[in-house]
């Protein structure tokens, strides 16, 4: 898989498709959606709406962040806004000011409400 970078004195204001894994160093105004890993480096800022299937963040953040399976928060990250993800990893230390989604507790949640359910039926 590809891997792409931002480098630590780049700024990219717009929007960003890709497929493979992406660094980024630098600075991010606006949108990245990918089927990849994110790397936010502990220098980097991004500002605006990522997608990704994981992501690990070290910098700063703020806006929208969609991740897929799992986010791994480290401990000088700040993070500002909406977060959805699968499952979330936030190491002590972090700023973490996100309003959050867990999907994959919601799932979870689902299949156990679905078993006491059919517990109730089955002892009627």
């Amino acid at each position: 898989m590809e891997r792409n970078v931002i480098a630590k004195s780049t700024t990219i204001i717009g929007d960003i498709k890709a497929i493979g894994d992406f660094r980024i160093d630098g600075i991010l105004e606006g949108s990245l959606k990918t089927n990849g890993r994110v790397i936010i480096a502990a220098e980097a800022i991004v500002k605006g709406d990522v997608e990704a299937s994981n992501a690990d963040i070290e910098g700063e953040f703020s806006g929208n962040l969609k991740v897929e399976k799992i986010l791994t928060v480290k401990t000088i990250a700040k993070i500002s806004g909406d977060v959805v993800v699968g499952k979330l990893s936030i190491e002590p230390g972090a700023t973490f000011n996100a309003s959050c989604i867990m999907t994959g507790t919601a799932k979870v949640q689902k299949k156990e409400n679905e078993k006491t359910k059919l517990l109730k039926k089955t002892f009627k």
